[in-house]
C-alpha cells in the first residue's frame, strides 16, 4: 500500500495519545507503593497542552511516529500472516489429505464436466431484500 495515499493522523489525538500513555507511566509506580515519576508527568502535561492547542509543534513527532507504524505493519504483518498459514492453513491441508478430503473437488474424474448440478430448485434471487 502506498504510504501517500494514507491520511495522518491529527495532532490533537496525537497528544492526548501520548499524554495519556507517559501519565500511564508516571502513576504505575504508585502500584506497587513507589514515588510518582515527575519526569513522565511533567511530559504527559506537555502533551496534553499542546495536544489540546492543536499544536504545529507536535507535526514532526506525529509524523515520525507514522512513518514507525508503517514501517512496523511492513514487517509485523508478513510474519503474522506466515504464522496463521503454517500454524493454521497447513496442518488443516495435511490433515484433510490425510483423511482423504477434497473438499474443492480437485481430484480427477471421467465426467465431461466438473460443473455441479444444483439440487434443491425452490432457491430463487428475486426479491432478495
Amino acid at each position: 500500500m502506498d504510504s501517500s495515499k494514507i491520511k495522518i493522523g491529527s495532532n490533537k489525538s496525537f497528544g492526548i495519545v501520548f499524554f495519556i500513555f507517559f501519565l500511564i507511566v508516571s502513576l504505575w509506580p504508585l502500584k506497587n507503593g513507589e514515588d510518582l515519576r515527575l519526569w513522565s508527568l511533567i511530559v504527559s502535561i506537555i502533551f496534553l497542552f499542546l495536544g489540546l492547542s492543536n499544536s504545529k509543534i507536535l507535526t514532526p513527532l506525529n509524523l515520525l511516529w507514522f512513518k514507525f507504524g508503517l514501517l512496523l505493519g511492513k514487517i509485523v504483518s508478513p510474519i503474522v500472516m506466515g504464522a496463521i498459514f503454517f500454524l493454521v492453513v497447513s496442518p488443516i491441508g495435511i490433515i484433510m489429505k490425510l483423511i482423504g478430503k477434497d473438499l474443492l473437488n480437485l481430484k480427477k474424474n471421467d465426467s465431461k464436466t466438473y460443473w455441479l448440478e444444483k439440487k434443491n430448485e425452490n432457491n430463487s434471487m428475486k426479491n432478495q431484500f
